[in-house]
């Protein structure tokens, strides 16, 4: 999505309201759907519907339209993006007030989407090299990606997660991070570089 279409969106909403938040959220639910898939935690995902925290972040939306328009500081599917993600965070908390073991599964709840990505980024890198007769990807194998993973700056983790699993686009990127444009595309090419070395290096030390 270009800064056009961004700006297409916005004044749509503007003269449109309602109408027109429920044309762009319609459209832009795949996407959304793709970002809540990565972002919550594997080690808890059979416990969050993506269709639960999706309705309710239209709701959100819905209600917040006015205010989002009074002074709107990112692009509308950033803006809906940062809604998904609140909302993820939310329905953790919930969920896991009503367990024993809340703190320490909020802890792991928390994560996904305020910023440790490199659990969902190592099975997902792992998924796509492996064949389809080999997708039971072992635990130890995992945690060794992981740990390279761990090695990139937060940034860069953040970077690689934005553009290369959400499929942000590169302003889109920049928003998020609050960066440039120039700034955000430089930093996933290193960061991109970075993760291909890693890569390559797990795959010789398979070896």
């Amino acid at each position: 999505m270009t800064a056009t279409d961004s700006q297409n969106d916005l004044q749509r909403l503007q003269q449109f309201g309602q109408v027109a938040l429920a044309e762009l959220y319609a459209g832009s639910q795949p996407r959304l759907e793709r970002i809540l898939r990565f972002r919550i935690d594997p080690r808890i995902r059979r416990r969050i519907e993506s269709a639960d925290v999706l309705q309710e972040t239209w709701l959100t939306a819905s209600r917040r339209l006015s205010e989002y328009l009074q002074q709107p500081t990112v692009s509308p599917f950033v803006w809906l993006r940062q809604l998904v993600l609140q909302t993820l965070v939310d329905m953790h908390r919930h969920e896991f007030r009503q367990r024993r073991d809340a703190g320490r599964e909020l802890h792991l709840a928390v994560a996904g989407p305020v910023g440790d990505t490199s659990l969902s980024m190592a099975e997902l890198l792992l998924a796509q090299q492996t064949s389809p007769s080999g997708r039971l990807v072992r635990e130890e194998e995992v945690q060794q990606l992981q740990k390279a993973l761990n090695t990139l700056s937060e940034l860069d983790r953040e970077v690689l997660a934005l553009r290369h699993f959400e499929q942000l686009s590169n302003q889109q990127t920049a928003e998020v991070l609050e960066l440039t444009p120039t700034a955000a595309s430089n930093r996933y090419v290193r960061a991109a570089a970075r993760l291909a070395e890693i890569l390559q290096s797990c795959k010789s030390g398979d070896g």
